[in-house]
């Protein structure tokens, strides 16, 4: 039976995320499936190499791929590329055991919305993969702020030639973009702002519409080329 209704939708619903498991290690893409089914959340498949995920991905369409970037035959940033180009609404949070510099930019840059390190605890990655499927950017702690410094060295370089018409914001839609490129969650905007949470997803999800973005990392890019981040 098919669904048009969006994550968020789906959520309140009380119906449990669907998610895919890509790990070329059989022990621990089993120990991962059956912690994150033991917690309610509806592990649709599992897939131990890179052409297979894609596959299979294409086939159940998971909304949060937990991924791993160290996989035979397509690395995992491929995979990343090739499922979130194929389904932008996808999310995909990499599990890797390596915390490096160049392979968080690489998952980011491929589209990954999360990146966590092997060493995470059960409950970190549980609270990642839910909070990955409302759409928040979730990194092993450290690792935040390497994104972000990376988005504001790539805004520091000269603008392409041709800058394309940006959208009109409503003055709530910016005040949330602004706190969202301040790295701040959802919880604490809605807190901040006196907004309920949902309230908050909702003008995150009206502003990458308006925008073309697919997802939170993007957004947060995005921001900070406006400046936003800067912004009192």
């Amino acid at each position: 039976m098919t669904t048009d209704l969006s994550t968020d939708q789906q959520a309140a619903a009380g119906r449990p995320v669907r998610v895919m498991v890509v790990d070329d290690h059989p022990m621990w893409r089993d120990a991962v499936s059956r912690d994150l089914a033991e917690a309610g959340l509806d592990v649709v498949a599992t897939a131990g190499d890179g052409e297979e995920a894609v596959r299979r991905a294409r086939a159940c369409s998971p909304q949060v791929v937990v991924l791993d970037l160290n996989l035979p035959g397509l690395s995992g940033a491929e995979v990343c590329r090739q499922v979130v180009g194929h389904d932008p609404s996808a999310r995909v949070l990499v599990l890797s055991a390596s915390g490096e510099h160049a392979d968080v930019l690489e998952a980011v840059k491929s589209g990954a919305t999360g990146y966590l390190v092997k060493s995470a605890g059960r409950e970190e990655l549980l609270d990642a993969v839910r909070r990955t499927a409302v759409g928040d950017a979730v990194f092993t702690p450290g690792l935040a702020g390497l994104v972000l410094g990376e988005f504001r060295r790539l805004a520091a370089e000269p603008p392409a030639p041709a800058a394309p018409v940006v959208p009109q914001l409503t003055a709530r839609e910016t005040e949330v973009l602004r706190m969202v490129a301040k790295g701040l969650s959802y919880k604490q905007i809605a807190d901040r702002l006196v907004l309920s949470h949902r309230t908050v997803q909702n003008h995150v999800q009206n502003t990458l519409g308006k925008l073309q973005l697919h997802n939170r990392v993007e957004l947060v890019r995005y921001a900070i080329e406006q400046g936003l981040d800067d912004a009192v």
